[in-house]
């Protein structure tokens, strides 16, 4: 694979050029550099990267800027960050490939080997792009089957039940989507839309609940029929919800 490295510290390209060395992966070969959107954009063009190595803060605006700027994307990405919490959310929700600084080795080499073997989807960038203008609650989230990158609407959600390394999602049209992720990954990155963890197996769209049965060791009653139990633990958490809504 041809790679660019997009990334405004010289010290950081020259780290991530020495970390392919270390597993002297025959795979990549670096065929640019750039330390902005604009340089960055230029050599995209010129070289045809088979794969770029974007760093999030660039010296004249950011990777998701140089994403926009590009419109087509025919190459994979390998995302590059500091602990920037919202692009790290971003990242999550778009079901984007990326690595936080200082980078481990081991981990980029895992990297690595996804890039080669899948490419960027057209939606996971487009929702990237969006999320990467500092939007402060995220509206769509990708989602990885066995078979393909689906983008929904959060708000279409009614509830995601857990399945031992697997995550079901039950949507409002009564339609559901096994993903390949856990649902402590899905916890975490709703955890600012509405959704509550009221079991261990269960997280639910907190704007779909129509009744809590307190009777029976305690369930939820969804707008979708669906009944929903809460753990003895969840219970207070559930009554606090409620009182909220």
């Amino acid at each position: 694979m041809r790679a660019i490295i997009v990334d405004d510290s010289e010290q950081a390209r020259e780290f991530l050029k020495g970390a392919l060395e270390t597993f002297n992966s025959p795979a990549i070969e670096i065929v640019g550099e750039a330390p902005g959107v604009v340089e960055a954009a230029k050599k995209i063009k010129q070289l045809e990267p088979d794969l770029v190595f974007l760093d999030v803060q660039l010296s004249d605006g950011d990777g998701f800027d140089l994403l926009e700027l590009l419109g087509k994307v025919n190459f994979s990405i390998i995302f590059t960050t500091a602990s920037d919490a919202h692009a790290i959310k971003a990242f999550k929700h778009a079901a984007v490939d990326y690595l936080l600084k200082p980078i481990d080795v081991n981990l980029l080499k895992q990297a690595i080997e996804r890039a080669t073997k899948t490419k960027p989807v057209k939606d996971s960038l487009e929702l990237l792009v969006d999320h990467g203008k500092k939007q402060k609650h995220f509206e769509r989230i990708a989602l990885h089957t066995q078979e393909k990158i689906v983008v929904v609407d959060i708000k279409n959600i009614v509830r995601c039940e857990a399945d031992v390394n697997y995550t079901c999602f039950y949507f409002m049209d009564k339609t559901k989507m096994m993903v390949t992720r856990t649902l402590k990954d899905f916890e975490e990155m709703l955890d600012e839309s509405g959704f509550a963890r009221v079991h261990q197996s269960h997280l639910i769209n907190t704007r779909c609940i129509k009744e809590f049965i307190k009777g029976d060791g305690g369930y939820l009653v969804l707008t979708d029929g669906s009944n929903v139990p809460v753990s003895i633990r969840k219970r207070n958490y559930v009554m606090e919800v409620l009182n909220n809504l």
